[in-house]
């Protein structure tokens, strides 16, 4: 089993008597169901439903001090607590930005031999493993007692892409990507049968009216990894951009009416000169309308 420390992850507390119920009327997710062990991937939006944050949350025992932790882009760790508070009003709650204090450890190819109060299966695809949230300067002894060799980051980065799972800031941009675009409702960030939050109504729209036509797709890369943010190219015309790649695996944000033109008429794609394959034609496949517009 490997396991890395990730330096772009930050933790966000949410406590107090009203933690639950609050976070659920804002986000993407339905955490009714969450408690210590488990957790949603979901995301607040802007009442546009563009991505202002996605991040995984788990609730912590009520040995480690209860409440809600928020596994998020450190860089958007002060952002995040600060539109939390904006919200809360008269809610009972506290939010505390902990990056600094805790950080988040990712585990994968294999079962941890114990599980730390703090660890939960990543609930967006099994095969990316575990996450634990772990003290400052611990990650060594924490990957240890798992049963685990701690390796470098850029081992989870390669580990990431090849599971098909965007990165912010890289493979889409916060505040201009809907949830579709970076493929939340396929990586279980989406409740569509929960009640209203931020958002809701445009993102529920887009799923129903199958009007998502951008996507994040995995790639396979014929030479060394293009810049990201380079455009994809198909017959001379830009099809979408190029997200994060490691080892002749990446992901590119893609419009997906004209790479299914491009496929279905024997055009190839490249970026930064680079020659491009999907590695699963279906992830580029249109969306179909579910109830008439």
């Amino acid at each position: 089993m490997k396991a890395a420390f990730l330096p772009d992850r930050g933790v966000v507390k949410i406590g107090g008597d009203d933690a639950r119920q609050f976070l659920n009327n804002l986000v993407t997710a339905e955490l009714a169901e969450v408690k210590p062990g488990t957790a949603r991937f979901a995301a607040l939006l802007t009442p546009q439903g563009k991505i202002v944050a996605d991040f995984l949350v788990t609730e912590a025992p009520a040995a480690q001090g209860g409440g809600f932790l928020i596994d998020c882009p450190k860089p958007l760790a002060d952002q995040l607590a600060t539109k939390l508070n904006f919200y809360k009003l008269r809610a009972k709650v506290t939010v505390e930005n902990l990056t600094g204090k805790f950080g988040v450890l990712a585990a994968w190819d294999g079962r941890p031999a114990t599980m730390p109060d703090l660890a939960f299966a990543d609930p967006r695809n099994g095969e990316l493993g575990y996450r634990i949230v772990v003290p400052d300067g611990q990650s060594a002894d924490v990957a240890q007692a798992i049963g685990a060799e701690l390796v470098a980051p850029d081992m989870y980065e390669v580990h990431r892409i090849v599971c098909g799972v965007p990165n912010g800031g890289t493979d889409f941009i916060y505040g201009d990507a809907f949830p579709h675009e970076a493929n939340m409702d396929r990586l279980h960030g989406v409740d569509f049968d929960k009640g209203c939050y931020v958002g809701q109504e445009v993102v529920s729209r887009m799923q129903h009216r199958g009007t998502a036509r951008t996507r994040t797709v995995r790639v396979v890369l014929d030479g060394p990894p293009p810049e990201a943010g380079s455009d994809v190219i198909a017959d001379g015309k830009s099809v979408g951009t190029m997200g994060s790649s490691r080892a002749g695996r990446g992901l590119a944000l893609l419009r997906l009416d004209k790479v299914s033109s491009a496929l279905a008429g024997g055009v190839s794609l490249s970026a930064g000169g680079i020659g491009l394959k999907l590695v699963d034609p279906a992830d580029a496949k249109l969306p179909e309308k579910q109830v008439a517009p």
